[in-house]
């Protein structure tokens, strides 16, 4: 069981350099957890491929019914007042935008506040770097 930000999410559905790693991190991990909030960050990532012309509308469609099956799998942790109250703190202690300081408050929930053993998979380079200093063991 690992915590997947949704910048580790998108590239199980969407080809791109980090796809075939994080695809053998998915295929060793009994269940997936994420953030309340990934399947719209996730829609809104494949949305401005499509905008950008980096995926065909067909393409957008095919990804979006992935995302969908893929999150219906997934275990989710619900926005709270504990994940409120951590993301204020992760805001004050690391350099993170509010979405990712609610990724990551979530995850420290869903570690019950010790995360050390757990894993965090994510892409994003300051939000990895927080996780770390947090306690998560940081994939890839």
């Amino acid at each position: 069981m690992r915590f997947w930000d949704s910048s580790a999410i998108l590239p199980l559905c969407v080809r791109e350099s980090a796809t075939e790693g994080l695809m053998r991190i998915a295929k060793t991990d009994e269940d997936i957890v994420v953030w309340w909030a990934s399947p719209v960050e996730c829609v809104s990532a494949v949305a401005r491929r499509r905008r950008e012309g980096v995926l065909s509308s067909e393409a957008e469609a095919q990804t979006l019914e992935i995302l969908a099956a893929l999150f219906r799998e997934c275990s989710e942790i619900l926005p709270s007042e504990p994940v409120r109250q951590r993301a204020q703190r992760l805001l004050r202690t690391h350099p993170l935008r509010a979405a990712d300081a609610l990724q990551l408050a979530a995850a420290l929930v869903w570690a019950h506040e010790s995360p050390a053993g757990l894993e965090f998979v994510c892409l994003d380079q300051n939000l990895r770097e927080a996780a770390s200093r947090e306690g998560f063991k940081v994939l890839p």
